[in-house]
């Protein structure tokens, strides 16, 4: 007998679920369910996922601590078997040591192509659990409970999954789509102000990238976004996700407009680089840091207004982001390693450099004229070593 695994688990009864956004891939369409205590309630979202009651859970040694007990209790609650593998916290356990133990972990656990692994954490979780999941057997199932605001609203969602090379930040990874991500408000209450503050970046880069309207209402709202104000952080949270969601389900794998989302990567990057993916620089600083030399840039090229320009730094400034060179790491970075950092990013395309660039707020388009030569004098200007 063949089974039907619904990929559109029902919400359970009296369930506190603000929102539920859709991400539209035809058959390999998922949901984003959005709100409070819900990690409480997994049990009850995981179950219809699941062709038989088994599931295990990957997740890292500080998500853990906090949140694995109410994760295996609902497990429990809802007749799952489950079992779980903690990996070190940060950015440096996304590397193919950590990828490999991971594997062979899930082997051990005797998984198949169509249960479901559970990621359990932030970005680096997701990218680790969700490309093993892409790689073993073939190809097997797995769904994201984001822990961070930052892998709520960006790298829970749109499949794509990597580990860190040598040469650059995820360059080696494969495009693999969640079947559920389960979003809960509440998980944010236990994250250090910085990590709030790092996930802020990418809501800001929503509004930044193609949504001025959004981008006015952070201005007015985001110190109660990164206050955790219920009403304003599930508004906030929503609307990342429906703007992401509809890019995505228009270009899964980055043939064009999905691209528009590394707005402030492709400089931020090669600072995450610089400084050795570690506590120095999170990723939501670089990403906030690299879309003010975005739309600096693009104001030096003349093709956006300055004031908006001025208007992005401001606001990344007031809410405690890198605003400017002299606040990323040491603050000591050589021009020409920034732009060599560059080169490996992964939008190059036939050798040449694509930039993420604005002509204003809410208004970005992907850059292919972007040299060498034109970059090295401006990063001078901003404070980087000739």
């Amino acid at each position: 007998m063949t089974q039907t695994i619904n990929t559109s688990p029902a919400q359970p009864a009296g369930s506190p679920a603000s929102e539920i956004v859709r991400v539209a891939l035809g058959t390999r369409s998922y949901d984003i369910v959005i709100g409070a205590d819900l990690l409480a309630q997994a049990g009850h979202y995981i179950a219809p996922l699941l062709p038989r009651p088994k599931t295990v859970i990957i997740t890292d040694t500080n998500v853990g601590e906090t949140h694995l007990k109410t994760l295996q209790t609902a497990l429990d609650g809802a007749g799952i078997e489950h079992a779980s593998l903690l990996v070190p916290a940060g950015e440096a356990s996304k590397n193919f040591a950590q990828l490999e133990k991971i594997c062979d972990w899930l082997l051990e656990q005797k998984i198949e192509r169509e249960d479901c692994i559970i990621a359990l954490g932030g970005g680096v979780i997701g990218d680790l659990t969700g490309f093993a999941a892409a790689i073993l057997r073939r190809g097997t199932r797995f769904l994201q409970i984001p822990t961070t605001l930052l892998a709520q609203v960006d790298s829970s969602i749109g499949g794509k999954t990597a580990v860190n090379a040598s040469l650059g930040k995820n360059l080696i990874g494969a495009f693999h789509q969640p079947d559920f991500v389960l979003a809960d408000m509440d998980v944010l209450k236990t994250l250090p102000p910085r990590e709030l503050r790092a996930g802020y970046a990418e809501i800001v880069k929503y509004g930044a990238l193609g949504d001025r309207a959004f981008f006015d209402w952070l201005e007015t709202n985001g110190q109660k976004v990164m206050a955790l104000d219920t009403k304003s952080v599930a508004h906030a949270v929503a609307q990342s996700c429906r703007a992401k969601a509809a890019i995505v389900a228009r270009d899964e794998r980055e043939a064009g407009e999905r691209a528009l989302l590394n707005l402030g990567h492709t400089f931020g990057h090669a600072f995450e680089k610089l400084t050795g993916y570690g506590e120095a620089l999170l990723h939501g600083e670089a990403v906030a840091y690299g879309m003010v030399l975005a739309f600096a840039f693009s104001a030096h090229r003349g093709e956006c207004d300055p004031q908006d320009a001025t208007r992005l730094q401001a606001h990344l400034a007031a809410c405690g982001l890198p605003a400017s060179m002299a606040q990323v790491g040491n603050g000591a970075f050589d021009a020409q390693a920034l732009i060599e950092a560059m080169g490996q990013d992964k939008k190059v395309k036939a050798g040449k450099m694509r930039f993420i660039l604005a002509r204003g707020l809410g208004d970005t388009y992907i850059a292919e004229d972007v040299t060498p030569e034109a970059l090295l004098p401006f990063l001078i200007a901003q404070g980087a070593r000739a």
